[in-house]
């Protein structure tokens, strides 16, 4: 059966579609952290004549991704009219319309409520256990004892028994920009607590869970962050890709950069929105916020060293809680780490090829906003396993990079210092051998060459 020349270029676009769409990553899947969420628990802990008094905790089960300043900011879609008519903990940002009520006025009357974190130094009144740190939540590993937060709010024109409560719908975490998918609230088997001197449980009258996932694309419509390379072997220095997180446009867009030596510098560093997140960088040919700075630094007899310079090019923010994960086959040799805490990650099982570094409390766990003080540096020690060892072929270098979860962008492998006697080097680039099985496949379809 003949195919026509429409079905063959209908199948070859199809194909060459595919084909680039595997070369991008939707990160939505992070292999490093599979099981890393944010998980939402709500606990029904009494009933009130018109609705019910609940606990909300919001729980940070990723190793290394945390919530910082200016916070989490969580919301829902109420099932029925419920309201709310107090909280502690925590406040909705907007009461909403609340003229039906005489007498009591309820905390919010919205139909999607926005709930945010107190401050710290809230007055005791309005506090619960585990409350009032601005919303931000440290990672899993960096610091567990701060990776949840709680509030208490009273519900009324609510459900007085589990068979007539609605569980709430359509919920939104904001961390404080996009990023998680939240999926639908699930009812579980009720959360059970036990006293201080573990001689009593007692237990929630209602339970359910929200899990919220992570998405880099969702969050950010470019990368934050980027790779440079260097080695004492070879005088080149690998810059981070041009372009990396974004083009330089300040004549379309003024201000989307910022020179340290342009009459415009003062004007921009004054008008800066601490309040918003987004970026306002120095001006690069990467236009990245950060860089990972990995050198080669030194070869012993049994060990080689190197060193890592994260530098700050935001003008709009410190990193406050960093942290960097980096993939490497040496980790589980790694003997020494100067300036810096470390853990190791094992994501594939026992193989130690993964670790978390992050700054010392007190000393470099701030990463100060761009300027001559904006970086923190550290050095790692390895002790050689002869084996596997080697400086040939880019081997010395990360496979991967993150900071504060997000996966920095990495110079092209071709591009790596080599070692001086390495010979020329030719380049074979990745698009090559599709482009040559897409012009044999369009050959063929449409005969020529016969």
């Amino acid at each position: 059966m003949d195919i026509s020349k429409f079905t063959r270029f209908i199948i070859f676009l199809a194909l060459f579609v595919f084909f680039f769409s595997c070369l991008s990553s939707t990160e939505a899947y992070d292999p490093l952290d599979p099981n890393g969420n944010i998980t939402i628990k709500w606990d029904i802990m009494q009933w009130t004549p018109d609705g019910y008094v609940a606990v909300v905790t919001i729980y940070n089960f990723q190793k290394y991704r945390h919530i910082q300043a200016p916070g989490w900011t969580l919301g829902w879609s109420w099932a029925k009219k419920e309201v709310i008519w107090s909280m502690v903990g925590g406040q909705a940002t907007e009461q909403g319309d609340c003229s039906r009520f005489k007498g009591n006025i309820p905390h919010c009357c919205k139909k999607n409520p926005a709930i945010v974190d107190l401050l710290p130094g809230t007055p005791y009144n309005m506090q619960i256990a585990n409350c009032c740190k601005g919303g931000v939540l440290n990672s899993l590993i960096q610091d567990p004892s701060t990776a949840s937060s709680s509030f208490q709010l009273s519900v009324g024109a609510a459900g007085t028994s589990n068979k007539t409560v609605r569980v709430p719908k359509n919920f939104t975490l904001k961390a404080p920009g996009p990023g998680y998918t939240c999926g639908i609230a699930k009812v579980v088997r009720p959360s059970k607590f036990a006293s201080q001197d573990g001689r009593r449980t007692t237990q929630a009258l209602m339970t359910w869970n929200v899990t919220c996932t992570y998405s880099q694309f969702l969050a950010q419509k470019t990368p934050s962050c980027c790779v440079s390379l260097s080695s004492f072997y070879n005088d080149t220095i690998v810059n981070c890709p041009t372009c990396a997180c974004g083009c330089q446009n300040n004549i379309a867009q003024p201000g989307s950069c910022v020179e340290g030596d342009s009459p415009y510098f003062a004007s921009a560093i004054n008008r800066l929105d601490k309040t918003s997140s987004a970026p306002i960088v120095q001006c690069t040919s990467h236009m990245c916020p950060i860089r990972v700075h990995w050198h080669v630094k030194l070869n012993y007899k049994e060990y080689w060293r190197t060193k890592i310079t994260v530098t700050n090019f935001n003008y709009q923010m410190n990193y406050s809680q960093w942290n960097l994960v980096i993939q490497h086959p040496n980790f589980d040799n790694l003997t020494q780490i100067f300036s810096f805490n470390y853990n190791s990650l094992t994501p594939y099982g026992n193989i130690n090829d993964t670790a978390m570094l992050w700054g010392i409390k007190y000393y470099n766990d701030l990463l100060i906003e761009a300027g001559p003080y904006g970086n923190v540096q550290s050095e790692l020690l390895f002790k050689k396993d002869l084996s596997t060892f080697t400086f040939d072929k880019g081997w010395a270098f990360p496979r991967r990079v993150y900071f504060n979860g997000d996966n920095c962008v990495m110079p092209p492998p071709d591009s790596y210092p080599w070692l001086p006697n390495a010979s020329i080097r030719t380049k074979s680039p990745m698009l090559l051998p599709i482009i040559v099985f897409l012009a044999a496949f369009w050959c063929l379809s449409f005969g020529y060459g016969r």
